[in-house]
């Protein structure tokens, strides 16, 4: 398959799922400092106002960040036992997971007050919005789709590459009608189809660290798309750095 020197949100979207899964990777396009004592579970931009959840017990948190600086404009800690997961943004509601509580923390997204919390079975890990459900991820082959208000689960879908099972789904992000996935433990990024969970693309996104950042850091995790410029944000688990980036094959 010919591909164009780039592809868009919308163009991943396009690829013909019946096909193998196309292979991309990343192109940095900016580079923005990044709190190395972060550990990252969830990030997202609204506008231009970017949130993170950050996890470990102890060290959990909920953030607003300026991009450019990396600077914690604002921060409510996570309280104790908790270890905050995924992020996302359901209509006027910050929605934080935590790991192995079942428990979901509702923020007020302007002001960060609690508004409430919601409970679920097994553990948590990635979050994101289609504008009408949730999806989340808990570490298996398959994500599963809540009702943005109760948290209800309301189906359950398999994620497959090339007809094998994808497993250790974690952070997500909902872009043009595709579910990203970071795969945690690796540094591949996967889109997913919310209907038949088939990967239309990999995309690599391995080298982003030198040796000596790579050796104090973990692994990739957080993934967000800027709507106006059509790039991803991503970055990892205690990364110096955070990158804007383009798709492009590899």
């Amino acid at each position: 398959m010919l591909l164009p020197a780039s592809l868009s949100a919308a163009e991943v979207v396009g690829l013909n799922l019946a096909a193998p899964a196309v292979h991309l990777r990343v192109e940095v396009v900016q580079t923005y400092p990044h709190d190395p004592q972060a550990f990252t579970q969830g990030l997202l931009l609204h506008g231009d106002t970017l949130f993170e959840s950050t996890g470990l017990v102890g060290r959990s948190s909920l953030r607003q960040v300026e991009l450019a600086t990396g600077k914690v404009l604002r921060q409510i800690d996570v309280p104790l036992p908790y270890f905050a997961e995924g992020l996302a943004l359901a209509g006027d509601r910050l929605i934080q997971l935590t790991w192995q509580h079942g428990t979901a923390f509702v923020y007020d997204p302007i002001s960060f007050s609690e508004r409430g919390r919601l409970t679920y079975g097994g553990e948590g890990w990635g979050l994101t919005y289609d504008g009408k459900q949730l999806i989340m991820s808990d570490g298996s082959d398959e994500l599963a789709f809540r009702d943005a208000n109760n948290f209800q689960e309301l189906r359950r879908l398999e994620v497959t590459r090339d007809g094998r099972p994808v497993t250790r789904l974690n952070e997500l992000e909902w872009v043009g009608g595709k579910v990203y996935a970071n795969i945690w433990t690796t540094s591949e990024i996967v889109a997913i189809d919310p209907v038949d969970g088939r990967v239309s693309a990999t995309i690599d996104a391995a080298g982003l660290l030198t040796r000596e950042e790579a050796a104090k850091a973990d692994v990739l995790n957080g993934i967000a798309h800027d709507a106006k410029s059509g790039d991803f944000l991503i970055t990892g688990k205690l990364w110096p750095k955070l990158f804007r980036v383009r798709f492009v094959p590899r």
